[in-house]
């Protein structure tokens, strides 16, 4: 064999060794890497899997959608605002109880209602009851802080407004804004990251009530907390370690409610803002509470003050 053979180009030079005995250097220089095949070791997949980046597998990520209103009682209630609907969507073959009602509500708005496949609701609900209706509307418009505060003024009524720290789970918004209208809160107070926004869920969560809702999104929280103590707002905050129990705190005047977190409840900041700590009695095993079922607490709380002054 000489140096120039093509035969056995791209290997390395064979040592010359006793017949029967194959030089470890006899292999291809070109590649280290294994052919694909059966010379693929379990150990080599699982090397390529977590070290080379996958370009190929198409992940389709989901995104919360906030121009989409599903479920009967959330449109109806939709229906009776001024809220603008781009189209009503309903299952086809569904013209039993409440649909009805929907249909002639979209009828005496002049609302384009299209008959769709009941697979085609399946996959685009967020909350996997959309009862056979869905509404595509313009995305929810947000409100000032100003706007809040302008309407307590309009109804001679001393500000009353929910704070939420970082809440995750749109179910508890929904919760919250549900209590919210029905406690006659002027609006709610959200920051623009780390919390949950009004989505589909948020809608059906609020049964409607999120159409007489004002919700402001803010860049600072804790900010926005200074800006209404100047304008004489009282800011209580929900918590295991405060000083007074949520019944003998009076919270008759201009008051803010914050709710914290889910897991962590408020953050540190925002708990050395607030001008009290309010703790609700609990005598369980279990020291805490739901974010949406503390919120409603205090919201009562403030209602039953306002009503006995």
């Amino acid at each position: 064999m000489t140096k120039s053979s093509n035969k056995y180009k791209g290997y390395s030079k064979i040592k010359e060794e006793p017949k029967g005995k194959r030089s470890r250097d006899f292999r291809k220089v070109k590649s280290e890497e294994p052919r694909m095949g059966r010379e693929l070791t379990n150990d080599y997949r699982k090397k390529r899997e977590y070290s080379e980046p996958v370009e190929d597998v198409n992940i389709e990520v989901k995104h919360s959608r906030e121009d989409l209103v599903e479920g009967r009682n959330a449109v109806i209630e939709l229906l009776k605002t001024n809220k603008t609907v781009e189209q009503l969507m309903v299952a086809k073959g569904s013209t039993e109880g409440s649909i009805n009602k929907i249909l002639g509500l979209a009828k005496d708005k002049r609302i384009v209602v299209k008959e769709v496949d009941r697979k085609k609701l399946d996959l685009m609900s967020e909350t996997g009851a959309h009862q056979g209706v869905m509404a595509i509307i313009t995305p929810y418009k947000y409100s000032s802080v100003e706007e809040i505060l302008d309407l307590a003024k309009e109804r001679n009524e001393e500000p009353f407004i929910i704070i939420l720290d970082e809440l995750e789970d749109p179910h508890n918004l929904g919760s919250i804004v549900r209590t919210a209208e029905l406690c006659g809160a002027h609006g709610i107070i959200i920051p623009k990251r780390r919390n949950v926004g009004v989505t589909a869920t948020v809608y059906k969560a609020s049964v409607g009530a999120i159409e007489y809702m004002k919700i402001a999104k803010v860049t600072n929280i804790n900010m926005t907390i200074d800006e209404l103590k100047e304008q004489g707002v009282w800011v209580y905050g929900t918590d295991i370690e405060g000083v007074e129990y949520s019944y003998d705190t009076d919270l008759s005047g201009p008051c803010a409610i914050v709710v914290g977190n889910e897991g962590k409840g408020m953050s540190k900041l925002t708990k050395e803002k607030c001008d009290k700590l309010v703790k609700i009695p609990m005598i369980g095993k279990i020291n805490s509470l739901n974010a949406s079922v503390a919120g409603g607490i205090m919201m009562y709380e403030v209602m039953k003050s306002r009503i006995k002054k």
